[in-house]
């Protein structure tokens, strides 16, 4: 058994749980992936169980330790990758939150306690979240693209089976690593326009929310999300009106989605919002 810095003695029993994973640095443009697990943590207010050893796995030269002080007491915030439980209400299932730093080397044994701790955990699904910076416009809704380790998975989901190859960063040698152990796997990755890769982008993490919701079935309260993606991308008008270079270069990326089938005015696509919106209403409390 895999034990972690700070792991309970008695861990709670799970209710059909699925991990979701998201790490800082190569593979998280914009901060989509770790800002939608942050989301998560916070809106589903998900308790901490575990911690992996920074010294394991970082190069504290590379990311630092930083100080904090709160209350007048003075600590250290090491760099790590934590392990959180949500429990939530109404819901059929809970989740595993996982939220890190991509590791500076040991990376097979990093997946394999990361495996471990699943395991122990009861874990049925395993979801990593990466974001890259594409040829995307910023005024269209930011692509998600998903793929799955497990053909039956990609199948019912309806993936297409990735055809990527080339260097890879902790997401796909964690993908891998579930293909191995025989543990069902998805990873959703979000399109951020390369143009304003500044982070935060909360328009794709916006998305990346979207699609776990429709894949747990789990509602997922947006809070301020939705208006920091309109306040997100009318920054980013104001910008392109200000280079005409930017802005013909956006147009032409509109011309190009545009032309293209847009999944999001099917049918199918006006069927899952409407679905979306009875999940969150159910989860609501209700009003004196």
């Amino acid at each position: 058994m895999i034990e972690f810095e700070g792991l309970p003695e008695s861990l709670p029993e799970l209710v059909n749980p699925v991990m979701v994973c998201a790490f800082e640095g190569w593979n998280d443009a914009g901060d989509a992936a770790t800002g939608a697990v942050l989301h998560l943590e916070e809106v589903w207010s998900a308790t901490q169980v575990a911690e992996m050893d920074p010294e394991d796995y970082y190069d504290l030269q590379v990311n630092r330790p930083e100080i904090e002080i709160e209350d007048g007491v003075r600590s250290i915030i090491w760099p790590t990758t934590r392990i959180s439980i949500a429990r939530i209400p109404l819901a059929t299932r809970d989740v595993v939150l996982v939220h890190g730093i991509e590791p500076s080397m040991r990376w097979r044994s990093f997946t394999q306690e990361l495996l471990a701790a699943a395991r122990e955990l009861g874990v049925e699904m395993i979801v990593t979240l990466g974001a890259l910076l594409a040829d995307s416009p910023h005024t269209r809704p930011v692509p998600v693209s998903g793929t799955s380790s497990d053909s039956d998975l990609a199948l019912r989901l309806g993936y297409e089976p990735s055809s990527y190859e080339g260097p890879t960063g902790i997401v796909g040698v964690l993908q891998d690593a579930c293909a191995t152990a025989g543990i069902p796997a998805v990873s959703l990755w979000a399109a951020v326009p390369h143009y304003v890769a500044q982070p935060p982008c909360p328009k794709a993490t916006l998305a990346l929310l979207t699609r776990i919701e429709d894949l747990l079935d789990v509602p997922v309260p947006l809070g301020d999300l939705a208006e920091e993606s309109r306040a997100w991308q009318l920054g980013v008008d104001e910008l392109a009106a200000e280079d005409d270079d930017i802005a013909a270069y956006v147009r032409q990326l509109e011309e190009v989605v545009d032309t293209a089938e847009l999944p999001e005015a099917s049918g199918d696509a006006i069927a899952r919002e409407f679905e979306r919106y009875l999940r969150r209403r159910a989860s609501e409390p209700p009003k004196p």
